[in-house]
């Protein structure tokens, strides 16, 4: 293995920065996901769209997600992480430049596609981690990367706020903050990963590739487009009738394949079940939040008589960024406490963070510090919560798997979060205010907030029951998985962490 002489000392010397590469990195990923959301009205306005067509530029960045994930966690897996890591943030600088230099919908829709591509960087990030630290470092490493996709979504948010203030707003500026970002990441990284010390080659599983991606697809179109398609109508139900059916025809073609692009035993491991239940969970609390203190805080409360009249740029500002803040901080602190008192444990006191913040919210939320004080709370919670499931990963799947592993989680919480926005919205605009003077949008009843930031605090409930006991593993020394032709056994621990 090249330079495998050299790698203990190399861990030592390198680590932190590797860590803060990979971490900028982890970054970019959930920037590109939220920064199209404080500008979807611009970009309508100055492309004459329909909300419906505006809306499109939100969820191919879902759906190339979904595509790419996997592939490429699998394809680094097999030829190396850092290529494939390089690539990834090179396609991603590209988008953003292609999305900052055109006003075609078509040209933002394909620069969308190849922004969406980046949530690959995060499962890479962490297979690269695992390769390249030793593992007394790993759970606090693993936490710190992992809280940078809440602080991410938070800059995003405030740097778009930003940028499209004013008389004029443009939304190009927004797309060339990314690529400079991108670029930043991209430098950083090629500089501080080094080459993967080994890889398992083998081939691509093409026909599991199409038909994971096409069943992700027809999944993920009709919970982003529900609420504009209608849930019960002919078209949500007939492709989530298809995304069933080739999902089994997914199956049935990966238990076949002498070299299948996921390895189905993996599926049931008591671990990556839960996890991934738990990837959900946390991507709808999160959205949940996002959209749920968004919304709320730029209410006219002299029209609707709650809300507190907040500006877009005082929602990021002001209501979200402490939490996102909370969010970095606190992934720091994570990583200690999977190291001590184990991941189990961490995760569900993240997840209690988030049922008393999510609580506070459903019962009071007259007063700005208490609004911004719960969003702390819910901060606290996602991010104990990004930096717990990856050691479940790491401790449950042999190291050739952990890229196809975390990049399935990484698809379960892009689930979550697209569950979370689709249901948030549609109870919004369920119970519409009446009686409001001519001309005004629509607003929903305060009621709805209630019952939004109560599923937001079930959520972390329901995480934290997984926690507890779905993730209660029996004491057992060791289990092995074989892997595939062409790749090398690995004996792994039973125990996450906890």
């Amino acid at each position: 293995m090249p330079g495998s002489h050299r790698r203990p000392a190399a861990r030592e010397s390198a680590g932190r920065g590797l860590v803060f590469a990979l971490g900028l990195s982890a970054m970019i990923v959930s920037m590109m996901q939220t920064l199209i959301v404080p500008i979807l009205t611009v970009v309508q306005k100055d492309l004459s769209l329909s909300s419906s067509t505006t809306s499109w530029l939100a969820t191919s960045t879902l759906l190339s997600a979904a595509v790419f994930t996997p592939v490429l966690g699998r394809l680094g897996d097999m030829h190396g992480k850092r290529p494939v890591l390089l690539g990834v943030l090179g396609v991603t600088v590209a988008g953003s430049v292609l999305a900052a230099c055109t006003s075609s919908l078509p040209l933002l829709l394909l620069a969308r596609v190849m922004q969406g591509a980046s949530t690959a960087i995060f499962p890479l990030a962490l297979s690269v981690l695992r390769d390249e630290l030793p593992a007394r470092r790993l759970p606090g490493a693993m936490g710190l990367v992992s809280g940078t996709l809440a602080f991410g979504s938070g800059l995003a948010l405030v740097g778009a706020g930003l940028l499209s203030q004013g008389p004029h707003p443009d939304y190009h500026r927004v797309f060339w903050l990314a690529t400079v970002l991108s670029l930043i990441a991209l430098a950083t990284a090629a500089i501080a990963v080094p080459p993967s010390p080994s890889s398992v080659g083998g081939r691509t599983d093409w026909l599991g590739v199409t038909t994971l991606a096409g069943a992700m697809i027809l999944l993920l179109l009709p919970i982003s487009q529900g609420g504009a398609w209608g849930w019960t109508s002919a078209r949500c139900l007939g492709l989530l009738g298809g995304a069933v059916l080739l999902t089994v025809v997914w199956v049935l073609i990966e238990r076949r394949v002498r070299q299948p692009l996921v390895d189905m035993r993996m599926f049931v491991l008591r671990p990556v079940v839960f996890t991934n239940l738990a990837g959900v969970l946390l991507g709808f609390g999160m959205f949940t939040q996002f959209i749920g203190i968004s919304y709320l805080v730029q209410t006219p409360h002299s029209v609707a008589g709650y809300g507190f009249s907040a500006s877009v740029l005082d929602a990021a500002v002001v209501y979200l960024l402490p939490g996102t803040i909370a969010s970095l901080i606190a992934a720091q602190f994570g990583g200690v406490l999977v190291r001590r008192i184990g991941a189990r444990i961490t995760l569900a006191a993240g997840a209690g963070s988030g049922v008393l913040g999510f609580g506070w919210l459903a019962l009071s939320h007259a007063s700005p510090g208490g609004v911004v004080a719960a969003g702390l709370l819910t901060g606290v919670a996602v991010s104990f919560g990004f930096a717990t499931l990856p050691a479940f990963i790491v401790a449950g799947v042999p190291a050739h798997q952990s890229g196809i592993a975390n990049g399935i989680n990484s698809i379960a919480r892009s689930l979550g979060s697209s569950l979370g926005s689709a249901v948030i919205t549609a109870i919004l605009s369920a119970h519409l205010l009446t009686g409001l003077p001519p001309g005004t949008h629509p607003l929903p009843g305060e009621g709805q907030y209630t019952l939004s930031f109560t599923l937001g605090a079930c959520a972390f409930a329901l995480v934290a029951l997984i926690a507890l006991t779905g993730l209660r593993i029996k004491p057992a020394p060791h289990h092995v998985i074989v892997p595939p032709a062409g790749a090398y056994a690995a004996e792994v621990p039973s125990r996450p962490g906890g």
